[in-house]
């Protein structure tokens, strides 16, 4: 017997909730003219799985006041076979901050009005509304590295803020935004880089400026496809960094449609 009813495995260690849980919100802050942190409280959010400062959950918004999700672990066939008027809208998001004690989370919003069914219902959340959230994993592991480089744009604020305040060793940290009216106050130096071309080139260009330190490095990148993607290439191809030591990740398309 490899389980039990409470859902406890044979070494004690407590299974992880595979299904999705309802939240509610209980307050809305603007971090910046274009970012919101959702505080969310539920009755499970203690059986929510948490391993880390770039820990997505896929999140599930309401289409129609007839707001359900999946019930069971077999979450995604259930939801595919729910009529489209009321299947949820799914979308991945990075959990800011997690208290399984007071049963609270963050999550973090871009926000770009209505051109997005995320976006659209974080415009206008309030205390009271519900979605649910479906812990994802976790990928921010530095290990024994010397030093860290932490790269990203708007949609991966969250995650790299929340490293930099977990951080033991130094780390280079560089942001590509449209512009400051998306710049935040974090809790280590950071350089602040406003787009212009194609996504990434401000921060290759920094990288090409930059004096690496001497040791082992650890990499994560994300953000846009593109932006991802060619710091990856650089940093192995013109820096000879291992890519056993890069987690780059391609959150979203320019190409396609709006990032949330």
């Amino acid at each position: 017997m490899t389980g039990s009813l409470d859902g406890a495995t044979a070494t004690g260690v407590r299974k992880p909730r595979q299904q999705p849980m309802f939240v509610t919100v209980t307050a809305v802050r603007r971090l910046s003219e274009r970012m919101a942190r959702i505080t969310l409280t539920g009755d499970e959010i203690a059986e929510f799985d948490y391993a880390g400062p770039d820990h997505l959950a896929r999140v599930f918004f309401p289409v129609c006041e007839d707001f359900r999700l999946p019930v069971t672990e077999q979450w995604w066939p259930e939801l595919q076979a729910m009529p489209v008027e009321r299947r949820p809208v799914m979308r991945n998001y990075t959990v800011r901050r997690m208290d399984h004690a007071r049963g609270e989370m963050d999550i973090d919003f871009v926000l770009h009005g209505d051109s997005g069914p995320a976006s659209a219902w974080a415009c206008a959340a309030k205390p009271g509304d519900r979605i649910g959230v479906l812990s994802d994993g976790a990928e921010y592991r530095p290990g024994d590295a010397d030093w860290q480089l932490l790269i990203g744009d708007e949609t991966a604020i969250p995650a790299i803020t929340g490293m930099l305040e977990t951080l033991r060793t130094p780390a280079h940290t560089f942001f590509e935004v449209a512009d400051e009216l998306d710049v935040i106050d974090v809790a280590s130096p950071a350089t602040w880089l406003y787009r212009s071309g194609t996504r990434g080139a401000k921060v290759l260009e920094a990288l090409r400026g930059m004096a690496f330190p001497e040791g082992k490095p650890y990499v994560w990148v994300a953000g846009e496809s593109t932006l991802a993607t060619s710091v990856r290439r650089y940093l192995v191809n013109e820096r000879s960094i291992d890519k056993k030591q890069i987690y780059f990740c391609g959150y979203w398309r320019a190409d396609r449609p709006a990032y949330d």
